[in-house]
């Protein structure tokens, strides 16, 4: 007798379909078969029954380098987040210049701890790599479970240098952690800014134009070199343009600790959406910005080519007004403007549409891009697949659901969708977590704290041999031991 079991359904991981029944004991997955009896049942006839979704890119009660604060925090955002499919998020835990790491995490644990449905981890923002912070408290945070670190290249209060940036992926190296970078060449972006508000073009269209593709381009590849000088883990997040891709895809084919990530955004709108009347455009704000029609199809392939290990939402939420993308007052040029959009809900339902149902990418394609492929970057090892010993965190798919996005229908602490209208079939009923219900026949059962902290471990690279330079090769450079 198991303490649930879900029944008949169609169950999905990365590598194959099959029909069974699960059956869950003390919150982890004790057997798969048939005949099944439990002292609760589900009965998923005629459901997917997949892996819950890992949504590990999103900034949740984050303030910015200037102050202004997302408008989810643990509770509105691990909600939304659950009832767009997903069982456990990674938010991202933001240093800023004068704080400390430990200081930094002691902050958002005071704004996670007994508000999330879902479980939860960080991702830890790096923007002051002191000696302290270098060699005392990253380590320091990885013994706690926090296996992943984020730069900058660019943002004026938040970017690293070239130096800096080695000295944090040497130590993400030897602790086993990974680097994840927000690429894009700080210089290029500035320049073009200054030309357009110069010109008086300070619409928020003349966002897409400040951000040009050869800025993102030249950031990954200079990223790329340095992680392969290091031979270090990187994941570039938010790749939006195919030739980053094809950058991040030659890396891998050379062995290189390379990832990628993208995002629906820059899949399903493009910079046309920013062209509207007046300030309406700013909805339509993230970094790197939405691009074209062209850039949407080359993205396309590489996540059907396998180049994207991950797909994810970047959630971003500033509402629009006062407290979010109006702070700066309804005039305020793009360079005033908060980026970012959200999306954390939609994120699963978007890519399940318009990937899985019009036959872009399969149904095991879909699992790894959400959540199999995610565990095993961030060491989230009792989560991500379908298997006996995992944690039970799964989600029920009505495959033939028909649903019209609309605001209103939204649970994060967002006013607007960027999108609105679209017409998506496929959606997630019953999310668990560690067997558990979330969200059950699309209402929320779960009550605040549900969701526990997860102790990360490092980062599974097997399959990445590396790279190492001839210049640290004793081999190649007359036995010279060079330890980075």
């Amino acid at each position: 007798m198991f303490d649930l079991v879900i029944r008949g359904g169609k169950i999905a991981t990365a590598t194959d379909t099959f029909n069974a029944d699960i059956g869950i004991s003390d919150g982890r997955i004790a057997a798969l078969g048939t005949g099944f009896d439990g002292a609760d049942v589900i009965n998923a006839t005629g459901k997917l029954v997949l892996p819950g979704g890992i949504e590990a890119h999103c900034h949740i009660a984050q303030e910015s380098a200037t102050g202004g604060m997302t408008s989810d925090d643990y509770r509105s955002g691990s909600i939304s987040a659950a009832f767009g499919g997903n069982s456990c998020f990674v938010p991202f835990a933001a240093q800023h210049r004068g704080m400390g790491v430990t200081e930094t995490l002691d902050l958002y644990d005071s704004r996670a701890t007994g508000s999330s449905v879902i479980d939860w981890g960080y991702h830890l923002i790096i923007a002051d790599p002191t000696e302290t912070a270098l060699h005392d408290e990253l380590p320091a945070a990885f013994e706690r479970g926090i296996t992943s670190f984020k730069v900058f290249m660019t943002y004026d209060l938040m970017k690293i240098d070239d130096r800096q940036f080695l000295d944090i992926l040497t130590v993400a190296r030897r602790y086993g952690a990974l680097t994840m970078v927000h690429a894009e060449n700080s210089g290029m972006i500035a320049w073009m800014s200054d030309l357009l508000v110069k010109g008086g073009h300070t619409a928020p269209r003349n966002h897409a134009l400040s951000h040009p593709a050869l800025a993102e381009v030249e950031a990954i590849n200079r990223a790329i070199s340095l992680a392969k000088l290091a031979d270090a883990p990187l994941l570039i997040v938010h790749v939006s343009t195919p030739e980053g891709a094809d950058l991040v895809a030659d890396a891998r084919r050379q062995g290189a600790k390379i990832f990628g990530e993208t995002c629906p955004q820059y899949l399903f709108l493009t910079r046309d959406d920013l062209d509207l009347p007046g300030m309406e455009g700013a909805k339509f704000m993230c970094s790197p910005p939405v691009r074209d029609m062209a850039t949407q199809d080359g993205l396309w392939r590489h996540l059907q080519a396998g180049t994207f290990s991950v797909f994810s939402s970047d959630h971003a939420p500033y509402r629009f007004d006062e407290t979010g993308k109006l702070a700066n007052g309804p005039e305020a040029s793009f360079k005033q403007i908060a980026n970012g959009m959200p999306g954390i809900a939609l994120r699963l339902p978007l890519l399940f549409s318009e990937g899985v149902r019009t036959g872009r990418i399969t149904l095991q394609q879909f699992v790894a891009l959400t959540a199999t492929n995610a565990a095993k970057l961030y060491g989230l090892t009792q989560k991500g697949s379908i298997a006996v010993g995992l944690d039970a965190d799964i989600a029920i798919w009505d495959p033939e659901e028909v649903r019209i996005v609309r605001a209103e229908d939204q649970h994060d602490n967002m006013d607007y969708t960027p999108f609105e209208g679209r017409e998506l079939t496929g959606w997630p009923q019953t999310v668990l977590t560690r067997g558990a219900r979330v969200v059950d026949g699309g209402k929320l059962v779960a009550q605040p704290g549900q969701g526990r902290f997860v102790k990360r471990a490092r980062i599974d690279l097997t399959g990445h041999p590396g790279v190492i330079v001839p210049e640290l090769d004793p081999a190649q450079n007359w036995g010279t031991e060079v330890r980075p």
